[in-house]
């Protein structure tokens, strides 16, 4: 989420056949003639993609104490701040990042500030006094971020105007399961490097460095994926496809396009059983059946959310996460269901 060290991973056509055998080339996926123009097309990916991610304010990580000659004390713990929290002003003045609010905290003096934050979905504030810890400076006790960075896969590209959906699912706090708040994201290129094979209780891991072209932007973050625009120039793409919708998905047999191999491939699966069809994610169970992808992943491992899955030729949804327990099985979500909430959003 080895190859050439820019990843061209955009195969020219698409395969699928209904009864799937083994590894299928990225390559002739037919389009039932009888829908054709009645429903939308996408461009399936596959590719990985690299994110950074940069939050609005800055997220709470931690509570800590502070050092005082006094002793230990937690200006962030007696002003009811907690793990989770999005600070967004200090005193009216925006945090913008870590080291912005920092400053802020020291440039305080030791008065008593006010801090604008967000809980959830809820906007509140909350006094806090700094403390002047033994180094002499003014602290909160918080430990705080405002970026993150990671790798995951392409799912779709509207070629209508090169919109894209990623991951199948949000972009989190590891800590509380929380969406983080998107200020703002870059989407770049990325080169694999290897894949740690999941394993029971341990998942796996596609492994890569981030490039130096920048591919893309991200518009938003929700529990169905990350959105945004893609600059498509140089990039070898497959025919779109019709989405197959929700009603039509189906137990049975079905691929997923991923790029384990070096290149975006379709690899053979089993879906075992629609889990939740009215809900927003983890709609359907799938198992890995294709030897050639579980000889080179072990199953699902991180950097595959996102990962295209195609049933009956058409994109039925994408790959969202692994079953710890069984790494060969995992869960996906339904394509409306993504495209739903980009338009929701916009």
């Amino acid at each position: 989420m080895n190859v050439n060290k820019k990843i061209k991973a955009f195969a020219v056509m698409l395969a699928l056949l209904v009864c799937m055998c083994t590894v299928l080339p990225y390559g002739v996926l037919g389009t039932p003639a009888a829908a054709a123009g009645t429903r939308p097309t996408l461009i399936p990916g596959g590719m990985p993609f690299g994110v950074k991610f940069f939050t609005e304010g800055v997220v709470v990580v931690g509570i800590t104490d502070v050092d005082t000659p006094t002793g230990l004390v937690s200006p962030a713990r007696d002003a009811g701040i907690a793990v989770g929290d999005v600070i967004l002003r200090v005193d009216g003045k925006d945090a913008g990042s870590v080291e912005e609010f920092g400053a802020l905290i020291r440039d305080s003096g030791g008065k008593a500030v006010t801090l604008s934050l967000r809980r959830g979905d809820v906007e509140t504030s909350s006094v806090i006094t700094p403390a002047k810890s033994a180094d002499g400076e003014y602290r909160a006790g918080l430990w705080i971020k405002d970026s993150t960075a990671g790798i995951g896969t392409l799912t779709y590209i509207d070629p209508a105007n090169d919109s894209f959906g990623g991951l199948g699912h949000g972009i989190c706090d590891g800590g509380t399961g929380e969406l983080l708040p998107l200020k703002r994201g870059v989407v770049v290129d990325v080169n694999l490097t290897g894949i740690v094979k999941g394993r029971v209780n341990e998942p796996g891991e596609l492994k890569g460095i981030f490039s130096s072209v920048r591919r893309g932007s991200l518009s938003s973050n929700t529990d169905c994926g990350v959105f945004g625009t893609i600059n498509t120039s140089g990039m070898e793409l497959p025919s779109p496809i019709e989405i197959g919708y929700r009603s039509e998905v189906r137990s049975g047999k079905a691929c997923v396009i991923s790029c384990a191999g070096g290149k975006p491939q379709c690899y053979e699966i089993e879906i075992e059983r629609i889990s939740d069809p009215d809900g927003m994610t983890k709609n359907f169970v799938i198992r890995i059946t294709d030897g050639t992808l579980l000889d080179l992943t072990g199953g699902i491992v991180q950097g595959m959310s996102g990962s295209p899955v195609v049933q009956n030729g058409r994109l039925i949804g994408a790959v969202t996460h692994v079953m710890i327990n069984d790494p060969t099985r995992g869960y996906g979500i339904f394509i409306e269901n993504m495209l739903e909430e980009a338009k929701n959003a916009a």
